[in-house]
């Protein structure tokens, strides 16, 4: 038997707000394996994350293969946007989801991690965070807010997380986080900037697998997952028929399910992995290696 045996270290997982998300799967994979788990979730998503735990609705998808609940050891406010508590302007501090919950900064949370769990609190950092406020509208009808706003906070907070976290964790350290491939192929309907936002997070993979391996001696890499109809994905407006799409025209037709992400993040994150760096991985149920869709030649299988 040879284990994924992630006990005795912590994981960070950024950008868990529900049950029904690639984050909260991996995070119930990290615990599988043996990981305590901390979380970051969206200040205006706090309180409805909280009020779920507190009242059981999600205590069939916490249940482990042992009946014990996924618990998470800290759960903390957290907003990419933002590095640092100055960046946050006077109205967001001033808003009621964010002026009790403190520093919710990149910046704040490492802080925040040292405070409660010593110098070297962190073993495994997961990127589950995107926004594109302007994700249904073509490339060529998105604004220059509406860009950037993707590419920061979809794919430079990966940067900002590893420049301040990377310190905090400790030997044999893994950073994990999600891309698309509409990164590297036209998806219609993915629009806003996100498409280059993933592509800026992967090529950023590849960068930071140097330099924080040279620095930190972290390893960086990221999962290509298939669609998933998850309550972020519904923003997207057509994410029903992207997963339909997906499942007549993958080499595999079972439905790709969160905990297929989760496993090969606890694999990405575990000593098993330990030559992995700088790598896209794909869990989209083969898809990713189609070049025309199926139907026109589903003869050719009979």
């Amino acid at each position: 038997m040879l284990p994924i045996d992630l006990q005795g270290r912590r994981a960070f997982v950024a950008g868990v707000a529900d049950d029904a998300g690639f984050g909260f799967a991996i995070a119930k994979a990290l615990a599988e394996a043996g990981a305590t788990v901390c979380v970051g979730t969206w200040p205006p998503a706090l309180n409805i994350f909280l009020n779920l735990l507190e009242r059981g609705k999600m205590d069939a998808s916490r249940r482990l293969r042992s009946g014990d609940l996924l618990q998470f050891e800290k759960i903390y406010a957290l907003d990419a946007a933002y590095d640092r508590y100055d960046d946050i302007p006077e109205d967001v501090r001033g808003n009621k989801r964010y002026k009790d919950v403190g520093d919710c900064t990149i910046e704040g949370v490492a802080k925040r991690l040292t405070d409660d769990f010593g110098d070297k609190p962190l073993d495994i950092l997961v990127h589950s965070l995107a926004n594109g406020p302007e994700v249904k509208k073509p490339l060529l009808e998105t604004s220059r807010n509406g860009y950037l706003t993707a590419v920061s906070v979809s794919a430079y907070s990966l940067v900002s997380m590893i420049a301040r976290f990377g310190p905090l964790m400790r030997d044999n350290a893994s950073v994990v986080s999600l891309t698309y491939m509409a990164s590297e192929r036209v998806i219609p309907g993915y629009g806003g900037g996100m498409s280059s936002a993933k592509a800026a997070l992967e090529s950023d993979t590849r960068t930071l697998a140097f330099e924080a391996g040279r620095k930190f001696g972290v390893r960086v890499n990221t999962i290509s997952a298939g669609p998933w109809a998850s309550r972020a994905a519904s923003a997207i407006g057509i994410i029903e028929r992207m997963v339909e799409y997906v499942a007549k025209t993958a080499p595999l037709t079972s439905p790709l399910e969160p905990s297929d992400v989760g496993n090969v993040a606890a694999f990405l994150c575990s000593p098993l992995a330990g030559g992995i760096t700088g790598t896209t991985v794909y869990v989209d149920k083969g898809y990713h290696s189609m070049g025309m869709g199926y139907e026109p030649f589903a003869h050719l299988s009979s």
